[in-house]
């Protein structure tokens, strides 16, 4: 049985550990989808993207905010700086952006820029374990009666096997397309999470890890720490519209 074409692991218990640290957190904190303990933090934004002609244009949160008079900050959330929840996925704000960042998906552009940095701060860049949601309907019934690896608040993951730069595989049947939602090296030198309502990718590691992502060009990435709040409605800065 595989997912994207990497076997899927029947040994769920070798993301107990991640189950029983993300479950000590309040459920809408950082630390409820990467574990608490990590040297340090960031968050990495999914880009909005402009369409210009045949291509995706990367556009940055910052563009945004700026687009609205609005503060960019490490928690900014996209409803504030837009300016109204029904960005999340239906309108636009031409020219600056066409399409809104993807939710709960991370983009394979994004994660191949990610694994670059990643690989460098693990000893294990070829053992990799990669969790995806396990409540997508387009899964075949014998993928949905695979084992699963229980996570707080139904996020529960299929887990297949593979090396860093797997990162960037579809996980979905096609034409679905899904990204990873919980990745981590066998040595756990660090640690990533996708929530499937969010549209942000939080990771956890060294100082040495978080500053080479922070410094990665084609990233728009912030510090991040356990107890920051990730809804969308948690932007502690721009004013949070109300919803429609």
């Amino acid at each position: 049985m595989q997912l994207g074409g990497l076997r899927v692991e029947p040994d769920v218990s070798v993301g107990t550990w991640i189950a029983e640290a993300v479950a000590r957190s309040h459920w809408s904190t950082v630390g409820s989808l990467v574990p608490p303990g990590y040297l340090a933090y960031a968050r990495v934004l999914h880009p909005a993207y402009r369409y210009d002609g045949d291509d995706d244009v990367e556009v940055p949160w910052a563009d945004v905010a700026a687009l609205n008079g609005a503060a960019g900050h490490p928690r900014m959330q996209w409803p504030a700086i837009t300016g109204g929840w029904e960005y999340l996925s239906e309108d636009s704000q031409p020219p600056t952006w066409d399409g809104a960042p993807a939710e709960g998906h991370l983009p394979c552009t994004v994660a191949e820029r990610m694994t670059a940095v990643l690989a460098r701060h693990t000893a294990t860049p070829d053992s990799c374990l990669f969790g995806r949601w396990a409540g997508f309907a387009f899964d075949t019934p014998d993928v949905r009666g695979a084992p699963r690896l229980e996570l707080p608040r139904a996020r529960d993951v299929l887990l297949v096997r593979g090396q860093v730069d797997h990162a960037v595989r579809n996980l979905a049947p096609e034409p679905s397309e899904q990204s990873a939602n919980l990745w981590w090296p066998a040595d756990r030198a660090w640690c990533v999470a996708t929530d499937i309502d969010l549209m942000s990718t939080y990771v956890g590691g060294t100082e040495a890890c978080i500053a080479e992502l922070l410094a990665t060009p084609g990233l728009e990435v912030v510090r991040a720490d356990p107890a920051d709040r990730v809804g969308h409605g948690d932007d502690p800065v721009n004013p949070v519209p109300p919803r429609g």
